[in-house]
Formats: C-alpha cells, sequence, structure tokens
C-alpha cells in the first residue's frame, strides 16, 4: 500500500505532465480499440453473411482445359445439359438439387425511373438452392421456364428503387428493351456479399432466348454457373466426386479438368485470410500510436529518476532495497498506462457506436454496407488493457531499473 500511495503522490505532483503523458495512451488504445472492433465486426459480418447460404453449397464454374479436342486457352462453357446429368440420382446419389444460371446485365425501366441490374436467368430450384426468400408473390415456376415466360422476380431494392412503396406484383417492367411482369418480390437476407436486393431473376429459358444468344459449338445452351445442393454438409467431398466424374465423363476429359468446383468452405476460408489480415493490419496502424505513448512513458519516467535522484538515495540510506525502488517506478509507469487504458476503453464503448450508426446511414440500403455490422468488441478492449499493461511495465522497466542501481552516496550528492 505504501508503494500504491507514493506513485499516486509523486503523479499527482506533476499534474500537466502526468495528463499529457496519459493523453499519449488515451489515444493509442482508443485507436487500437476502435480499429480493432471494426476490424472484428466486419469479418464476423462476412463469416455469418456466408454462412447463412448454408455449408452444403458446391459452385461450379467454368474453366480452361482442352475438352473434346477443343482450345486449351480458353473456358469450356458449361451446358444446361450438364446441369441436368448433375441431377440424375443413380449418377450422383449425394446431391439434393441443381440450380444452373445465367448472368447479364441490363437497364430495367419503369416510367421514367431506372435501375442498371443484374438479370440472373435461373431455374425453380435456385430459390431453395440458395436460400432466396420471396417476401411477395412467387418465385420461377417450371411451367415459366417451359413456356419461356417474359415474368420477372425481383429484389427488395430493386422494388423500392422502381416503384416505391407501391406494390410491384403484376406491374411491368422493361429489361433491355422486353416487356415483363412481376411475379415476386424476394426478401434481402443475403448482406453485402450474398444479398439478392439488386438483382432482376427471369427464367432461365427466357434468359437464354431472349436476353442471351449464346450457344456452345455442339449448339448446346451455355450456362455461366451451376449451383448444387449436396445432401448435408458431411456430403460435400462425395457430392464433389460424382460431379467431377459426370462433368469428365461429359467433356471426355483426359487430362486436367476443363471447370472449377468451389465450396462456401473455401470461400469461407479464404475471406477469413483476408479479413484477418485486414484486421492485423488495423491493429498495427492503430498499435503505431499506442508505440508511441509507451515512448512518452518512458521519456516521463526517465526525467522523472532524475528529478528525484536525491529522494532515491534518501530513501536508500534509510534502508529501502532495489527491489523497493524497482516496484516503486514500475507501478508509476503501470499506473499511468493502465488510467489511460481504462479511459481510453470507456471513450470507444461510445466512439464504436457513433461510428456504426454514421456508416449505417451511409448508401441507399444500410444492409449492402458491409460495415454495417459495425459493433464494440468486449473482447478487444480487454486485449487492449492487457496490452497497455504490457506497455507501461516495458516502458518503466529500464527507468526503474536505473534509479533501483543508483549507489546511495551518488544519489545524495546529486545537485
Amino acid at each position: 500500500m505504501n508503494i500504491v500511495s507514493t506513485a499516486l503522490r509523486a503523479l499527482g505532483s506533476s499534474k500537466l505532465r502526468s495528463g499529457l503523458t496519459l493523453l499519449g495512451i488515451v489515444i493509442g488504445i482508443t485507436a487500437v480499440t476502435v480499429m480493432m472492433s471494426i476490424g472484428r465486426s466486419v469479418q464476423s459480418g462476412i463469416t455469418s453473411s456466408v454462412q447463412a447460404q448454408g455449408t452444403n453449397l458446391l459452385f461450379v464454374n467454368p474453366g480452361f482445359g482442352a475438352s473434346g479436342g477443343g482450345d486449351a486457352t480458353q473456358l469450356t462453357p458449361l451446358t444446361l445439359e450438364d446441369a441436368n446429368a448433375l441431377m440424375d440420382p443413380a449418377l450422383a446419389p449425394s446431391v439434393k438439387a441443381v440450380a444452373p444460371e445465367i448472368n447479364t446485365f441490363g437497364r430495367v425501366i419503369v416510367g421514367r425511373r431506372y435501375v442498371d441490374a443484374s438479370i440472373v436467368g435461373v431455374t425453380p430450384e435456385y430459390a431453395s438452392v440458395r436460400n432466396a426468400n420471396v417476401g411477395r408473390g412467387r418465385f420461377i415456376t417450371p411451367a415459366h421456364i417451359r413456356s419461356r415466360a417474359e415474368v420477372a422476380v425481383i429484389g427488395s431494392e430493386t422494388a423500392t428503387d422502381l416503384f416505391g412503396s407501391q406494390n410491384p406484383l403484376g406491374e411491368t417492367v422493361r429489361v433491355n428493351g422486353r416487356q415483363f411482369t412481376v411475379v415476386g418480390v424476394l426478401q434481402d437476407t443475403g448482406g453485402a456479399f450474398f444479398g439478392f436486393g439488386d438483382r432482376v431473376y427471369v427464367p432461365i429459358t427466357t434468359a437464354y432466348y431472349r436476353l442471351s444468344h449464346e450457344r456452345t459449338a455442339q449448339g448446346g445452351v451455355s450456362v455461366d454457373s451451376i449451383n448444387v445442393e449436396a445432401v448435408d454438409a458431411e456430403s460435400i467431398r462425395a457430392a464433389e466426386l460424382e460431379i467431377t466424374t459426370i462433368l469428365r465423363l461429359r467433356h471426355r476429359i483426359i487430362g486436367a479438368n476443363d471447370f472449377e468446383i468451389n465450396t462456401l468452405e473455401e470461400l469461407l476460408r479464404t475471406l477469413n485470410q483476408i479479413t484477418t489480415a485486414l484486421v492485423l493490419f488495423l491493429g498495427t496502424v492503430a498499435g503505431i500510436s499506442l508505440l508511441v505513448g509507451g515512448i512518452g512513458v518512458m521519456n516521463v519516467m526517465l526525467v522523472s529518476v532524475t528529478e528525484r535522484t536525491r529522494e532515491i538515495g534518501i530513501r536508500k540510506a534509510m534502508g529501502a532495497k532495489r527491489r523497493d525502488i524497482l516496484l516503486q517506478f514500475l507501478t508509476e509507469a503501470v499506473f499511468l498506462t493502465m488510467g489511460g487504458g481504462l479511459i481510453g476503453m470507456l471513450l470507444s464503448l461510445g466512439i464504436v457506436p457513433i461510428i456504426a450508426f454514421f456508416v449505417s446511414q451511409a448508401g441507399d440500403d444500410p444492409g449492402e454496407n458491409p460495415l454495417s455490422a459495425i459493433a464494440f468488441q468486449p473482447g478487444v478492449a480487454v486485449l487492449a488493457l492487457a496490452v497497455a499493461a504490457g506497455v507501461g511495465l516495458l516502458s518503466g522497466i529500464y527507468p526503474a531499473l536505473r534509479a533501483s542501481r543508483m549507489h546511495p552516496i551518488d544519489a545524495l550528492r546529486y545537485e
């Protein structure tokens, strides 16, 4: 208790200097906590967005390869027939559902309003495979596919942009000059990475025959990707092997595959690597300010040792041990950094929600903003406090050692 009370008196004797030193630590801890909270929140939001799509999804995309005597330098297209082959339960028992898609871009017009949107040609299975939940109306049906109907299911953001508060069901929109009837509006539950808010879905046959005109060399209907849902998460690898076998046989492949198969697990791993690097970068940048604050603490403690040389000599002459002097100055350094850490944590607790509020208001749709999930991270705050204590020990250890090693006679003679 004597050491603590003495440390408090020593810090209080030079309030301005202690306050300025404390301010450096406050800024450093606040920067670390806020920046790391932003990084961790974004990482958590991305992970949740990906996992919301399910853990048993596979994505088959065209790749480079010389299948059937083709050119290995060009993308080999996937076809609607490839997707149909994957639906055979005898050949692919681990596959639950298959949803091919054709992607294009177009201008969607209603009166004087328009949006440039992603136009996606899909089958009815797409809704269940990709968790595209219909908020109003219905999704694409098998009858729409057979008749190549000019109907559209639009995302919630597109619906708001084109119709405002008006009910879009049954209304007509122009997509690349063609009239489409709106039969459904989707709920936008996928966030910024798998959202459906800015998309327009049409029957895949309509997309091919009305909006797209790409055919393979054999005359088949080419698709941009095939979404495959495995029976369950444990069947992912089995489904991947079955898909590979079927497509290699269909494409008559001898060498490398002319297609790519990706899973959400692989995508999640890649995104986690990217976001982890982002969090570390933000933490490093913010940590520089904390390092500067630590250097400030060391500087103040060295000045304090110099100013209190006679005091150190008197205490040693009265029987104080080196350990007592060492603990005295270490305690003062830790008090400075821990006090700054606590104040910085409290500031962060107020700053992070303010940042989250302003970020969430940026853009037309807060749900599409990848930073809208920002929240104060208690774990980061605890880590920052631990770092502050560590900085205090590291910053105070040299001045403390210097003070403890003074010879009492030399210290008493110091002027």
